[in-house]
């Protein structure tokens, strides 16, 4: 059943389906609840799963404001409240493994899934600075010595050669989030989570590095890792079966 709730001005909408302890899936950016199709009928035959668009993504409406990690997360614990839902157990893929970790982080929570999550703010090589320090000050310059309307142009074919499909594809208030979002390093916050964690890896995955789930395999008390091998960033679609086989597992399904 598709529903829907607002959180500081702004529509949310979720599916929920099936009964017995609570299951909620999270996506990464540039996804929605669609992506966890797969899954739905192992996961719905035992748990009530609700499966969320976050803000700006999906059936949801955007933020009116440049929200973070927090604020998202604050989103999905209003929801949860709003549902009276205790313990749930959250699988996050990507940006919404931020989420997990930080609602796990200071809630009472059943399980944890993370499959490729983000949350271990990556390093970063001389190059990346010089072109980022450099972009910066191309904005701040080029109006001066060129105009507002030209300057706006060039930043723009700047923009789109050298930034990712994610942030070329979004819009400028999205593009302000994802900016804010990717540089949030969770590392103090992954001692926290008491749960039991699975993290389900791929090991070529170059978004989220498999040396991410090791440390966090390092930093959260009770995680175990599954790494799924020749899997990308999508292991949990490049591997499927191995990934339902992990969830039958951890989530101790009959």
């Amino acid at each position: 059943m598709d529903v829907s709730y607002k959180y500081d001005g702004v529509e949310l909408s979720y599916f929920v389906e099936g009964d017995g302890d609570t299951v909620v899936l999270l996506h990464g950016w540039g996804c929605d609840r669609t992506i966890w199709q797969s899954i739905l009928p192992l996961l719905c035959s035992h748990f009530r799963v609700i499966a969320v668009d976050f803000a700006g993504f999906g059936q949801s409406h955007e933020p009116n404001t440049v929200w973070g990690v927090e604020e998202y997360t604050r989103s999905i614990e209003a929801l949860m409240k709003s549902l009276g839902v205790v313990r749930p157990t959250l699988i996050g893929h990507s940006f919404g493994g931020r989420v997990a970790i930080v609602y796990a982080s200071r809630n009472d929570v059943r399980r944890v899934v993370l499959t490729d999550a983000a949350g271990v703010k990556p390093r970063r090589s001389w190059r990346y600075y010089y072109k980022v320090y450099t972009f910066k000050a191309m904005k701040y310059l080029l109006p001066l010595l060129i105009g507002e309307r030209k300057a706006q142009l060039l930043v723009e074919q700047r923009r789109s050669k050298s930034g990712s499909s994610d942030y070329r594809s979004a819009t400028p208030m999205m593009r302000a989030i994802l900016s804010r979002c990717v540089n949030e390093d969770l590392c103090h916050l992954m001692p926290a989570v008491k749960a039991p964690v699975l993290l389900f890896w791929g090991d070529k995955d170059t978004a989220t590095p498999i040396a991410d789930a090791y440390k966090m395999q390092r930093l959260m008390p009770d995680a175990g890792l599954v790494v799924a091998e020749g899997a990308g960033h999508y292991a949990m679609l490049e591997r499927g079966e191995l990934w339902r086989a992990s969830l039958v597992s951890f989530l101790n399904i009959e």
